[in-house]
């Protein structure tokens, strides 16, 4: 079960990175913005997500100019947004994405996509997919799904956005 998972995980990271190459450095460029501006970094995280807010902000290589979002009220026109939560119709997710829209606020998703009429895609600046919508291993049942390694996903996402976020930063400042 270990190997499978593991061999399951790499396919996983192939899979992001070879599929979102360029919406990764968008969001990477548009996220810049607040770090290079006046601006912050804002995450937002839903459930489990919320570890890509304590790797940003608390981890060892901490993203310039991150905070943890606290409420829309506080959100500058400089600033820019990250929203992280398992799937891209998650409606808590969605009122959040429609105030940042009707207030011209810059932001970028990272969810699975779950390809719905109603759908954080339709709002954000850039949405990257965690191409997880339902476990990676079969479980005892027949047709059950087991190992949902959304966080993970998402935050290997994070850094590799972060890389490119920091890459540009340090040529800005040349």
């Amino acid at each position: 079960m270990i190997k499978m998972f593991t061999t399951q995980l790499s396919g996983l990271f192939t899979r992001i990175s070879d599929k979102q190459e360029f919406e990764i450095e968008d969001a990477a460029r548009l996220l810049a913005q607040a770090a290079v501006g006046e601006g912050h970094i804002l995450i937002k995280g839903y459930k489990e997500m919320n570890a890509v807010i304590s790797e940003a902000i608390y981890g060892e290589e901490p993203l310039k100019q991150a905070r943890e979002f606290q409420s829309i009220d506080k959100v500058d026109d400089a600033d820019r947004v990250l929203l992280i939560t398992r799937f891209s119709n998650d409606p808590e997710a969605l009122e959040l994405a429609q105030a940042l829209r009707e207030r011209f606020i810059p932001f970028v998703v990272i969810s699975g996509d779950k390809k719905e009429e109603q759908d954080l895609k339709e709002y954000a600046d850039v949405h990257l997919d965690t191409k997880l919508i339902k476990g990676m291993l079969p479980g005892e049942e027949l047709g059950e799904r087991m190992g949902f390694p959304s966080s993970i996903a998402a935050l290997y996402l994070y850094f590799l956005m972060k890389f490119i976020i920091d890459e540009m930063l340090t040529e800005y400042e040349e």
